[in-house]
C-alpha cells in the first residue's frame, strides 16, 4: 500500500455507450461535443439506449478514467482512486476495470444505494455525455481521513480530482488540496466540462489557490473566458495564462496550465514564464483510426500524470500524453490497449 504515487478523486460513472446517436440527441436537446448532468427531461433516455440501441458498458468516470490511465503506464499498485458507489452490479463492472489496469479503488460504498451512470452518446467524431450521479455525489469527506483511505493520501506524492467533483464536494477537494500544498506535493484539477467554469465558478475560485497543475480542454478554456469577461475566448495561451496567474498558496512551485484540442495542438502556460506560451503539436488520426472519442481527454490525463510521477519533464508528460490520448481514441471508451504498450 505504501507505494501510492498517484491518488485520484471523482464520480465513479458505468459508460452506456451508443453509436449514431444523432436522433437522441434531437429528441433529448443535447450537443453534439457535451458534458451535461441529466436533468427530469433525460431521465427516460437511459432506458431508452438499453431498449432501442446496442449499448457498450465501460467503465467511465472523469477522474477514474485519468486514474485507470496513469496506472496503465505506471507499475501495479501505485495508483489509488476514491469515489463513492452502491453494492450493485455497476461497481462490480468498475471494480473489474480497474483491476485489469492495475488501479487500487477506494471506494466509499453506500449499501442500497445506485451506482452512477453516464449516457455516452456517439455521433461521428463527437461524443456527447449525460451523466446521472446517483449515489456519487453523496461521498463523504470523512472518508478520506478513515484508516482505509488516509495512508493511500500520505503516500501520494501527487493528487488529482476532476472539475465534475465540485457539484456536489468542494469540501472533500479542499481537504485534499490543501493537505498537498502544506505538504509541497503536486495537486492537479481538471476543468472537466463548459458547465463547471460557467456555473461553478465560486467553488473553482476556492480550490484554484491550492491548484499546481489545470487541465482543460478549448470548449472549457472559452467557458472560462466567457465567465470571468476575457475578451478574447479563442485566445487559448491568453486563458492560460489569466488562469496561471491566478493567486496561489504554495508559491514555491509555478502553477501550469494545458490546454488541449483534440487533434489540434496543446497549449501551455506556467506562472513562472507567463509570456512564453509552449505549443505541442499533435499527430491527428486519421479517420480510419478513430474509433471513438470517449475518454480522450481523460486518457491524455492519465498519461500525463503517469509520466510526472515518473520524473519526466513537462514536455515529456505532454508527449506521453498525446500518445494515450491517440491510443484511447482507437479503443471503444475509455480503454487502452492489451498487452500493454509502453508509452513512457
Amino acid at each position: 500500500m505504501a507505494n501510492i504515487k498517484l491518488f485520484a478523486m471523482g464520480n465513479p460513472l458505468l459508460d452506456m455507450q451508443v453509436r449514431d446517436g444523432e436522433a437522441l440527441l434531437e429528441k433529448y436537446g443535447v450537443k453534439a461535443n457535451d458534458a451535461i448532468l441529466a436533468e427530469e427531461k433525460h431521465m427516460p433516455l437511459y432506458e431508452e439506449i438499453v431498449q432501442k440501441y446496442q449499448v457498450t458498458y465501460v467503465a467511465g468516470g472523469a477522474s477514474q478514467n485519468a486514474a485507470r490511465g496513469a496506472a496503465y503506464v505506471l507499475p501495479a499498485g501505485s495508483v489509488a482512486f476514491t469515489g463513492c458507489v452502491g453494492d450493485d452490479q455497476l461497481a462490480e463492472q468498475l471494480r473489474a476495470a480497474n483491476k485489469r489496469e492495475g488501479l487500487q479503488e477506494a471506494y466509499l460504498v453506500k449499501p442500497g444505494e445506485k451506482t452512477g451512470a453516464c449516457a455516452v452518446i456517439i455521433t461521428g467524431h463527437n461524443r456527447s455525455l449525460v451523466t446521472t450521479l446517483r449515489v456519487a455525489e453523496k461521498f463523504e469527506r470523512s472518508h478520506l481521513t478513515s484508516p482505509a483511505v488516509a495512508p493511500l493520501i500520505e503516500s501520494a506524492q501527487m493528487y488529482y480530482v476532476e472539475g465534475f467533483f465540485l457539484t456536489h464536494g468542494t469540501e472533500s477537494v479542499l481537504y485534499l488540496s490543501k493537505q498537498a500544498a502544506e505538504a509541497g506535493k503536486t495537486f492537479m484539477l481538471n476543468l472537466s466540462a463548459p458547465f463547471i467554469p460557467q456555473f461553478f465558478q465560486v467553488q473553482l475560485q476556492q480550490v484554484i489557490p491550492y491548484c499546481d497543475f489545470i487541465l482543460g480542454n478549448e470548449s472549457e478554456a472559452e467557458a472560462w473566458a466567457e465567465a470571468t469577461g476575457q475578451p478574447d475566448k479563442k485566445n487559448y495561451a491568453a486563458v492560460a495564462r489569466a488562469i496561471a496567474l491566478l493567486p496561489k498558496a504554495n508559491p514555491s512551485r509555478p502553477r501550469t496550465v494545458i490546454i488541449t484540442q483534440g487533434p489540434r495542438s496543446t497549449v501551455v502556460v506556467s506562472s513562472a514564464d507567463p509570456e512564453q506560451p509552449k505549443v505541442f503539436p499533435v499527430n491527428p488520426l486519421k479517420d480510419e483510426e478513430i474509433v471513438d472519442t470517449n475518454g480522450a481527454g481523460d486518457a491524455f490525463a492519465g498519461g500525463f500524470l503517469g509520466a510526472n510521477v515518473s520524473g519526466k519533464t513537462l514536455d515529456e508528460a505532454i508527449l506521453v500524453g498525446h500518445k494515450m490520448g491517440a491510443m484511447c481514441v482507437g479503443q471503444v471508451g475509455p480503454q487502452f490497449k492489451w498487452p500493454k504498450v509502453n508509452v513512457l
